[in-house]
């Protein structure tokens, strides 16, 4: 597999951002040289060049939370890289999701959703997947997981039936609910199955197209 139109710096590097393919969050930044980017593609799994120990490394070797590649993108100067994975556990080497947990715009007001009505989509799907990595104690999202597919379809379906009641019953307020907890094990769902939300909107935009 040819190389040639990527850019390596001085000392062989570039930097790779990995980002989560389903939730879009980006996980961390490390750095490939020509050999680690070989053998990402090759074995579909990440692997990145050590500035520090000056060495190859194989994510997840030790901890098991390895990284299955679904894409590898250059930018347009052809010096760096997006890398697109579904992670298997925390990206961090401190037990977090991603390396980029920390905000320096944390105490600012969060955004009214007016700015970006589907804003609170891709927060629910960022935080799905940062309890599935993660698994903290406790955490409803967590027991799903820890539960398996069985209860999570076992879900998905109650709230499916909650949704019909209240349509029946023509209660607004109660359907508001009923369809936001569908829409929240939905998305559970989809993270168990390694399946974007972004393939079913393309499913959509593809329907639609097609009228």
């Amino acid at each position: 597999m040819s190389l040639s139109n990527i850019k390596f710096d001085d000392n062989g590097l570039i930097p790779a951002i990995v980002q989560d393919v389903a939730s879009k969050e980006v996980l961390t930044l490390a750095y490939m040289n020509e050999e680690s980017l070989r053998k990402s593609l090759e074995t579909k799994e990440t692997w990145f060049w050590s500035r520090s120990r000056q060495e190859l490394w194989h994510k997840g070797e030790t901890s098991g939370n390895t990284q299955k590649i679904h894409d590898i993108r250059y930018d347009c100067d052809q010096d760096a890289l997006v890398v697109l994975v579904d992670p298997a556990g925390p990206a961090c080497h401190e037990g977090t999701y991603s390396c980029f947990s920390t905000s320096l715009f944390e105490n600012e007001p969060v955004p009214q959703l007016q700015s970006n009505r589907f804003a609170i989509i891709n927060e629910l799907e960022r935080v799905i997947a940062e309890r599935e990595a993660e698994r903290p104690e406790g955490a409803y999202t967590t027991y799903l997981f820890d539960k398996g597919v069985d209860k999570i379809l076992k879900k998905v379906g109650e709230e499916a039936s909650e949704v019909i009641i209240a349509s029946k019953n023509r209660d607004p307020e109660e359907l508001k609910w009923e369809v936001a907890d569908l829409l929240y094990h939905l998305l559970v769902l989809l993270r168990e199955q390694k399946l974007p939300l972004d393939d079913v909107l393309n499913v959509l935009v593809e329907r639609h197209s097609g009228k």
